[in-house]
């Protein structure tokens, strides 16, 4: 293996936007894992971006990816009025409390953000003109199904608040649907691999970190349970895809995001990684009440964007991070860092008074 940064995503959709009635698009959660990398590589395509960030997690900054980014607006979401999104032709958005350990942390909170958030922004949205919305939802949303394969159409399981607001926003935006407004509800599978807001507290980006600083990789779980992996790259593909497609295969489509291949158990997890990082010891956990386990099948997306497919093993993204590890000299402390855990940043936040109980900045 060669130890070295791997290069940003090249795909089938580099180059310039094809024509289409895509120009102008807003990315909420720009400043975070996913929207930084997906609102870099849109303007590298020759898109007009902007980028809307709160700005919980920018201190949380590994490393530079010397991509150009989009202007930006710092502002919450739910702050946001219907004449600041005219003009806009799409809006992706990733902005949420996002993942399930942090929306458990609050509840309350989790709703008002997640749900009642994510519903006004759609609406406001829609009474602005903007013609296509992209949701980040995700494959967590399938819950506790074991063994049975998950599609589209499956019955979800949501185990958290974190599932329970993806759900009850896609049902309540597709009712929003009609000739003029095109939402796609994209149920990401779990992600990993590099982007400069890394985030640590998802499973395979932690145990390569554990690997790499402490030299054990700790298993929280027995190992069992069922995860489906996407790289953060191939998420992005997948989100231009629907950006680029003809309105007539993504309108009020829900789509399963990841590959069949990348169906795994935590074990097979931890032992790719043990591959990557050599000279490790594995410690085993239990499940601690956490029964999520699904698998998912990812066969839809594929019919109706024929473009996409992940071009990400977790191999490959387990040698991606090591690259960047060796570049940075990732020490244990830089691991730990609040900002690239979700959950300890905000309660950082909310300790020192810098957020209110209800996660608005405190003037």
């Amino acid at each position: 293996m060669e130890n070295m940064v791997e290069a940003p995503g090249q795909s089938a959709t580099s180059g310039k936007p094809r024509k289409g009635e895509v120009s102008k698009i807003l990315v909420t959660g720009a400043e975070g894992y996913i929207g930084h990398v997906l609102s870099s590589r849109l303007v590298n395509m020759g898109y007009d971006v902007t980028g809307l960030d709160t700005g919980f997690y920018s201190r949380g900054l590994l490393y530079h990816d010397g991509r150009d980014r989009p202007r930006m607006l710092y502002r919450d979401t739910r702050l946001m009025g219907v004449d600041e999104l005219r003009g806009f032709d799409a809006v992706v958005h990733l902005a949420e409390l996002s993942n399930d350990p942090l929306c458990e942390f609050d509840e309350r909170t989790t709703y008002d953000i997640n749900f009642k958030g994510s519903i006004t922004l759609a609406e406001k949205a829609k009474k602005a003109g903007v013609r296509r919305f992209i949701y980040s939802s995700s494959c967590s949303t399938y819950g506790a199904s074991g063994d049975a394969e998950r599609t589209e159409m499956s019955e979800v399981d949501p185990q958290t608040a974190y599932a329970r607001c993806k759900i009850l926003v896609e049902r309540t935006v597709a009712t929003l649907a009609d000739s003029e407004f095109t939402p796609t509800f994209l149920r990401n599978a779990t992600a990993f691999g590099a982007s400069p807001r890394m985030r640590f507290d998802i499973v395979l980006n932690n145990l390569a970190g554990l690997a790499w600083t402490t030299r054990c990789i700790r298993m929280t779980s027995d190992g069992t349970p069922w995860r489906p992996l996407v790289h953060v790259e191939d998420i992005c593909d997948a989100m231009i895809a629907c950006l680029e497609a003809p309105k007539e295969a993504i309108a009020n489509e829900t789509f399963n995001v990841g590959d069949d291949d990348q169906n795994y158990r935590v074990r097979d997890i931890v032992d790719t990684v043990a591959t990557v990082f050599p000279g490790c010891t594995v410690a085993v956990g239990n499940n601690n009440g956490d029964n999520r386990s699904y698998r998912v099948s990812f066969q839809k997306i594929r019919k109706h964007l024929p473009d996409f497919r992940c071009q990400w093993s977790i191999q490959r993204g387990a040698e991606q991070l090591r690259g960047i590890f060796e570049k940075i000299d990732l020490t244990e402390h830089m691991f730990k860092a609040a900002p690239f855990t979700r959950l300890a940043q905000l309660k950082q936040l909310v300790r020192t008074n810098q957020l209110d109980d209800n996660l608005h900045w405190q003037a």
